[in-house]
């Protein structure tokens, strides 16, 4: 019988940013990961901890070992700003490097874990992912890499990111790239953890990145992701076209591939 494994999930956004979602009908990126996990029907015990919001996070991080791997998912804030949901969600981030043996961290995860381990992250330069990330291509090392498993070396995938990884942590190794993000796939290892990174969203489908858009579309006019609603139209409907070629358990690949090798001894 395959023991029952503890995961715990860590939510990037804010309880009012996740209420937001909530009041307009799009699941928070917590609720998006777990109905993506629960695809594949694995023994698990899943914990929520919200660090920029909980207000018992001391008795999350006494009971930290307790769990066989984190997943840290998305959020809408950028590391780079000093305020303090981010630095809470900083020092959840280092406890968790010493206490958690196995994580899985997703866009913004990957780039706390980047930071706390040493590495740096940069409004990015040449451009954002607005609901999709166009020609990953896995490496050479990537493709040895557990994470990519059975993927196709060049593929797209659901996205929404303006910054990205300029600076890797010592030792860190690069797995897959883009024209956009160098840093779009990664793993580096802790003294206590073993630290799978993407800059992408394969828990998250495309349907909910067109509500994303719709739901924040002035914030997008405003940041110039889109000069206006014209330009947004055109796009979603290249997104609404990628999900017609996109099949649901190529895109999930990475996630399945973590799950797997969580029940590795």
């Amino acid at each position: 019988m395959v023991d029952k494994k503890k995961i715990l999930i860590v939510e990037g956004n804010t309880r009012e940013e996740n209420s937001e979602f909530t009041n307009v009908g799009i699941n928070t990126h917590t609720e998006s990961l777990i109905e993506s996990i629960n695809f594949y029907k694995k023994k698990l015990d899943i914990d929520i901890a919200n660090p920029s919001s909980d207000k018992n996070l001391d008795s999350s991080i006494e009971n930290l070992e307790k769990y066989d791997g984190l997943i840290w998912g998305g959020s809408s804030l950028n590391i780079y700003n000093d305020t303090e949901e981010i630095r809470r969600q900083i020092e959840f981030m280092r406890v968790c490097q010493s206490k958690i043996k196995k994580i899985l961290a997703i866009c913004w995860g990957l780039q706390v874990a980047v930071t706390v381990a040493g590495g740096s992250v940069k409004k990015s330069t040449t451009g954002a992912h607005r609901g999709i990330a166009h020609d990953i291509k896995i490496n050479k090392v990537g493709i040895k890499h557990k994470i990519y498993k059975d993927k196709k070396i060049k593929f797209n995938s659901p996205a929404f990111n303006f910054d990205e990884v300029v600076k890797l942590p010592t030792d860190a190794i690069l797995l897959s790239s883009n024209n956009l993000n160098n840093v779009m796939g990664l793993n580096f290892k802790t003294k206590t953890s073993d630290i799978w990174g993407i800059q992408y969203h394969p828990e998250i489908t495309y349907e909910k990145m067109v509500s994303l858009i719709h739901f924040r579309k002035e914030r997008l006019i405003d940041k110039g992701a889109f000069k206006d609603q014209n330009e947004i139209d055109s796009h979603v409907g290249m997104i609404e076209d990628e999900i017609k070629k996109t099949e649901k358990t190529s895109r999930m690949k990475e996630l399945e591939n973590w799950l797997n090798y969580l029940y590795e001894n």
